[in-house]
């Protein structure tokens, strides 16, 4: 990763889309030894209204902590694309959750990816990991951030006796996200 890379993931409380911003912040500045900020965003409604977790990621000092124009936009939900769908820098990434966000019309000049994290997750028996299946999806189509580094980030961020379930529900959007790219 080269210069500055701004990292927005948007869904609805209760997503777990707050943890997977703090993961991907961890992951940068332990793992990766970066500059990270992490800021996070949730409306009035908390559980079931629209949030959103911002990353700033660089090699150099971070002067100004919030997300302008994310270069990768993660969203979850359908009100989290009306809520920041708009928002994403031109040539930009954009990874959607292929069961809950439906585009009218894809955007020209970004890259879009779907990918049906909340389906992979559900099909694991738990739904839960929806954000952590998205985080490997991101993983590997962002290019923001290694796999070794948020592997540990994840490892690092999650109850202990889970550890296993939630490397394979990581491992899943790795490879479905990787699989997208080939």
């Amino acid at each position: 990763m080269k210069g500055k890379h701004e990292v927005r993931l948007a869904g609805f409380g209760g997503q777990g889309i707050i943890l997977a911003g703090h993961i991907l912040g961890k992951a940068a500045s332990l793992f990766e030894k970066k500059h990270a900020v992490f800021t996070q965003s949730y409306g009035p409604e908390a559980r079931g209204g629209s949030c959103s977790a911002d990353v700033v990621i660089s090699n150099e000092t971070i002067h100004y902590p919030k997300v302008i124009e994310p270069d990768v936009l993660v969203l979850m939900s359908q009100g989290a694309l009306g809520t920041y769908g708009a928002n994403i820098k031109g040539h930009g990434i954009l990874i959607l959750d292929k069961d809950l966000v439906n585009l009218m019309d894809d955007p020209e000049g970004l890259t879009i990816y779907r990918a049906p994290a909340t389906r992979i997750a559900e099909e694991m028996g738990k739904r839960i990991v929806a954000n952590i299946v998205m985080l490997g999806a991101l993983t590997a189509l962002g290019g923001v951030i290694g796999y070794e580094s948020m592997k540990k980030a994840v490892i690092d961020s999650i109850p202990a006796g889970t550890e296993d379930f939630n490397i394979s529900a990581f491992d899943k959007g790795y490879e479905y996200g990787m699989s997208l790219l080939s």
